[in-house]
Protein backbone atom coordinates (compact mmCIF):
# COMPACT_ATOMS: atom_id res chain seq x y z
CA UNK A 1 0.00 0.00 0.00
CA UNK A 2 1.66 3.09 -1.22
CA UNK A 3 1.42 6.27 1.44
CA UNK A 4 -0.55 9.17 0.66
CA UNK A 5 2.99 11.21 1.02
CA UNK A 6 4.04 9.32 -1.41
CA UNK A 7 1.26 9.51 -3.58
CA UNK A 8 1.56 13.55 -3.32
CA UNK A 9 5.15 13.01 -4.58
CA UNK A 10 4.26 11.23 -7.50
CA UNK A 11 1.57 13.69 -8.53
CA UNK A 12 3.83 16.65 -7.74
CA UNK A 13 6.79 14.98 -10.19
CA UNK A 14 4.36 14.04 -12.53
CA UNK A 15 2.51 17.70 -13.45
CA UNK A 16 4.69 19.90 -11.80
CA UNK A 17 8.08 19.06 -12.71
CA UNK A 18 6.58 16.94 -16.27
CA UNK A 19 8.66 13.80 -15.46
CA UNK A 20 7.72 10.76 -17.38
CA UNK A 21 6.46 7.67 -15.63
CA UNK A 22 9.83 5.29 -16.15
CA UNK A 23 11.84 8.14 -14.48
CA UNK A 24 9.11 8.36 -11.56
CA UNK A 25 9.57 4.81 -11.00
CA UNK A 26 13.25 4.79 -11.03
CA UNK A 27 13.70 7.92 -8.95
CA UNK A 28 10.89 6.84 -5.84
CA UNK A 29 12.03 2.94 -6.11
CA UNK A 30 8.47 1.97 -6.95
CA UNK A 31 7.21 -0.25 -9.88
CA UNK A 32 5.95 1.83 -12.87
CA UNK A 33 2.51 0.19 -12.55
CA UNK A 34 2.00 1.75 -9.37
CA UNK A 35 3.03 5.43 -10.69
CA UNK A 36 0.71 4.46 -13.25
CA UNK A 37 -2.25 3.66 -11.07
CA UNK A 38 -1.47 7.12 -9.39
CA UNK A 39 -1.76 9.07 -11.95
CA UNK A 40 -5.30 6.83 -13.10
CA UNK A 41 -6.75 7.55 -9.76
CA UNK A 42 -6.19 11.36 -10.01
CA UNK A 43 -7.68 11.67 -13.30
CA UNK A 44 -4.67 12.04 -14.74
CA UNK A 45 -4.85 12.71 -18.71
CA UNK A 46 -3.51 9.34 -20.82
CA UNK A 47 -2.21 11.37 -23.29
CA UNK A 48 0.02 12.64 -20.90
CA UNK A 49 1.47 9.58 -19.23
CA UNK A 50 3.15 7.82 -21.73
CA UNK A 51 5.61 10.75 -22.58
CA UNK A 52 8.92 9.09 -25.18
CA UNK A 53 11.03 6.99 -22.87
CA UNK A 54 14.85 8.38 -22.61
CA UNK A 55 17.54 6.35 -23.92
CA UNK A 56 19.71 7.25 -20.39
CA UNK A 57 16.56 5.94 -18.68
CA UNK A 58 18.02 2.67 -18.07
CA UNK A 59 21.25 3.88 -16.64
CA UNK A 60 20.01 5.84 -14.28
CA UNK A 61 20.42 4.00 -11.48
CA UNK A 62 23.92 3.93 -12.12
CA UNK A 63 24.85 7.37 -12.08
CA UNK A 64 22.44 7.64 -9.29
CA UNK A 65 24.63 5.03 -6.58
CA UNK A 66 27.91 6.33 -8.57
CA UNK A 67 26.52 10.08 -7.31
CA UNK A 68 25.74 9.42 -4.01
CA UNK A 69 29.28 7.49 -3.15
CA UNK A 70 31.28 9.93 -5.24
CA UNK A 71 29.20 13.17 -5.17
CA UNK A 72 31.38 15.74 -6.70
CA UNK A 73 32.18 12.99 -9.70
CA UNK A 74 32.17 15.20 -13.04
CA UNK A 75 30.03 14.73 -15.87
CA UNK A 76 32.35 14.00 -18.23
CA UNK A 77 33.75 10.96 -16.57
CA UNK A 78 30.46 9.89 -15.44
CA UNK A 79 29.60 9.97 -19.67
CA UNK A 80 32.60 8.16 -20.48
CA UNK A 81 31.62 5.27 -17.74
CA UNK A 82 28.00 5.30 -18.95
CA UNK A 83 28.90 4.67 -22.35
CA UNK A 84 31.46 1.75 -21.47
CA UNK A 85 28.00 0.21 -20.13
CA UNK A 86 26.34 0.60 -23.19
CA UNK A 87 25.00 4.41 -23.56
CA UNK A 88 24.94 6.00 -27.09
CA UNK A 89 23.25 9.37 -26.35
CA UNK A 90 25.55 13.02 -26.44
CA UNK A 91 27.18 14.57 -23.84
CA UNK A 92 24.62 17.71 -23.79
CA UNK A 93 21.75 16.44 -22.73
CA UNK A 94 23.55 13.88 -20.07
CA UNK A 95 25.18 16.70 -18.37
CA UNK A 96 21.48 18.05 -18.01
CA UNK A 97 20.13 14.63 -16.42
CA UNK A 98 23.25 14.76 -14.14
CA UNK A 99 22.80 18.05 -12.58
CA UNK A 100 19.32 17.56 -12.26
CA UNK A 101 19.96 13.83 -9.79
CA UNK A 102 23.24 14.74 -8.64
CA UNK A 103 22.62 15.04 -4.82
CA UNK A 104 22.82 18.00 -2.79
CA UNK A 105 23.71 19.15 0.33
CA UNK A 106 21.37 19.36 2.92
CA UNK A 107 20.06 22.98 3.81
CA UNK A 108 21.50 24.50 7.43
CA UNK A 109 18.83 24.31 9.44
CA UNK A 110 19.12 28.44 10.18
CA UNK A 111 21.04 29.03 6.93
CA UNK A 112 19.41 32.00 4.99
CA UNK A 113 17.49 30.06 2.65
CA UNK A 114 17.94 31.62 -1.17
CA UNK A 115 15.01 30.14 -3.56
CA UNK A 116 14.07 30.76 -7.11
CA UNK A 117 11.06 32.38 -7.95
CA UNK A 118 7.65 30.18 -7.21
CA UNK A 119 10.15 27.63 -5.94
CA UNK A 120 9.18 27.85 -1.59
CA UNK A 121 6.66 28.98 0.74
CA UNK A 122 7.10 29.23 4.54
CA UNK A 123 4.41 28.37 6.67
CA UNK A 124 3.68 29.02 10.35
CA UNK A 125 0.96 30.43 13.23
CA UNK A 126 1.73 33.41 15.36
CA UNK A 127 -0.33 34.17 18.79
CA UNK A 128 -2.00 37.13 19.15
CA UNK A 129 -3.32 36.73 22.74
CA UNK A 130 -7.03 36.82 23.54
CA UNK A 131 -10.35 38.57 22.80
CA UNK A 132 -13.24 39.18 23.78
CA UNK A 133 -16.12 37.67 21.62
CA UNK A 134 -19.46 39.08 23.53
CA UNK A 135 -19.45 37.32 26.47
CA UNK A 136 -16.81 34.90 25.76
CA UNK A 137 -13.13 35.06 25.53
CA UNK A 138 -11.31 33.73 22.50
CA UNK A 139 -7.81 32.79 21.23
CA UNK A 140 -6.47 34.69 18.28
CA UNK A 141 -4.57 33.06 15.66
CA UNK A 142 -2.84 34.48 12.64
CA UNK A 143 -2.52 32.09 9.60
CA UNK A 144 0.93 33.30 8.49
CA UNK A 145 2.38 32.29 4.61
CA UNK A 146 5.58 33.79 2.98
CA UNK A 147 6.99 33.66 -0.59
CA UNK A 148 11.15 32.64 -0.07
CA UNK A 149 12.05 34.48 -2.91
CA UNK A 150 10.56 37.65 -2.80
CA UNK A 151 9.26 37.63 1.08
CA UNK A 152 5.52 38.84 0.33
CA UNK A 153 3.31 37.66 3.31
CA UNK A 154 -0.39 36.49 3.29
CA UNK A 155 -1.93 36.58 6.65
CA UNK A 156 -5.25 35.54 8.21
CA UNK A 157 -6.52 35.72 11.40
CA UNK A 158 -8.70 32.84 12.81
CA UNK A 159 -10.20 31.77 16.48
CA UNK A 160 -8.65 28.63 16.95
CA UNK A 161 -5.93 26.83 15.26
CA UNK A 162 -7.85 23.94 14.15
CA UNK A 163 -7.15 21.76 11.45
CA UNK A 164 -9.75 23.02 9.00
CA UNK A 165 -8.30 26.78 10.24
CA UNK A 166 -4.65 25.62 9.28
CA UNK A 167 -6.00 24.37 5.49
CA UNK A 168 -8.17 27.50 5.07
CA UNK A 169 -5.17 28.93 5.21
CA UNK A 170 -2.99 27.76 2.22
CA UNK A 171 -5.94 27.81 0.23
CA UNK A 172 -5.93 31.37 0.72
CA UNK A 173 -2.69 32.09 0.35
CA UNK A 174 -2.94 30.29 -2.93
CA UNK A 175 -5.31 32.35 -3.95
CA UNK A 176 -4.28 35.60 -2.94
CA UNK A 177 -0.54 34.78 -4.87
CA UNK A 178 -2.38 33.34 -7.73
CA UNK A 179 -0.30 30.51 -7.35
CA UNK A 180 1.12 27.56 -5.66
CA UNK A 181 5.35 27.14 -4.44
CA UNK A 182 6.42 24.04 -5.44
CA UNK A 183 7.45 23.25 -1.64
CA UNK A 184 6.09 24.29 1.40
CA UNK A 185 8.14 24.70 4.76
CA UNK A 186 6.72 23.86 8.35
CA UNK A 187 9.02 24.33 11.52
CA UNK A 188 7.75 21.25 13.42
CA UNK A 189 4.30 22.64 13.22
CA UNK A 190 1.90 20.44 15.14
CA UNK A 191 -0.98 21.39 12.44
CA UNK A 192 1.27 19.67 9.60
CA UNK A 193 3.77 17.01 11.79
CA UNK A 194 1.77 14.41 13.73
CA UNK A 195 4.26 12.38 14.36
CA UNK A 196 8.35 12.40 13.92
CA UNK A 197 11.36 10.16 14.99
CA UNK A 198 14.74 11.92 14.05
CA UNK A 199 14.60 12.23 10.37
CA UNK A 200 11.38 9.81 9.97
CA UNK A 201 8.35 12.45 9.63
CA UNK A 202 4.60 11.36 9.34
CA UNK A 203 2.32 14.20 8.28
CA UNK A 204 -1.14 14.85 8.99
CA UNK A 205 -3.30 12.86 6.42
CA UNK A 206 -5.38 16.35 5.58
CA UNK A 207 -2.44 18.07 4.83
CA UNK A 208 -1.08 15.14 2.45
CA UNK A 209 -4.43 15.57 0.72
CA UNK A 210 -4.17 19.27 0.49
CA UNK A 211 -0.58 18.62 -1.32
CA UNK A 212 -1.58 15.78 -3.09
CA UNK A 213 -4.75 17.94 -4.82
CA UNK A 214 -2.34 21.69 -5.01
CA UNK A 215 0.83 19.62 -6.13
CA UNK A 216 3.25 20.80 -3.59
CA UNK A 217 5.88 18.90 -1.12
CA UNK A 218 5.70 19.36 2.50
CA UNK A 219 8.68 19.83 4.14
CA UNK A 220 9.48 19.95 7.51
CA UNK A 221 12.38 21.73 8.75
CA UNK A 222 13.69 22.15 12.57
CA UNK A 223 14.57 19.45 14.66
CA UNK A 224 13.07 20.90 17.83
CA UNK A 225 10.13 22.89 18.59
CA UNK A 226 12.00 25.21 20.52
CA UNK A 227 14.42 26.32 18.30
CA UNK A 228 11.83 27.14 15.38
CA UNK A 229 12.68 30.35 13.80
CA UNK A 230 10.30 33.53 15.16
CA UNK A 231 10.79 35.53 12.13
CA UNK A 232 7.15 34.70 10.36
CA UNK A 233 5.76 35.40 13.32
CA UNK A 234 7.53 38.66 13.96
CA UNK A 235 6.84 39.53 10.41
CA UNK A 236 3.18 39.27 10.64
CA UNK A 237 3.15 41.41 14.53
CA UNK A 238 2.18 37.99 16.98
CA UNK A 239 4.25 35.67 18.62
CA UNK A 240 5.54 32.45 17.26
CA UNK A 241 3.38 29.44 18.66
CA UNK A 242 2.82 25.69 17.63
CA UNK A 243 -0.22 24.48 17.45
Amino acid sequence: MISKERQAEILRLHHVEKWPVGTIATQLGVHHTTVQRVLDQAGTDQKQVYPRASILDPFLPFIISMLEKYPQLKAPRLHEMVKERGYRGGPDHFRKVVRRVRPRKPAEAYQRLRTLPAEQGQVDWAHFGKVAVGNATRVLWAFVMVLSYSRQLYLRFFYGSAMANFLRGHVGGFEHFGGVPRVVLYDNLKSAVTERHGDAIRFNDKLLELSGHYRFVAVCTARDPRARSASLADAAGGRPGVP
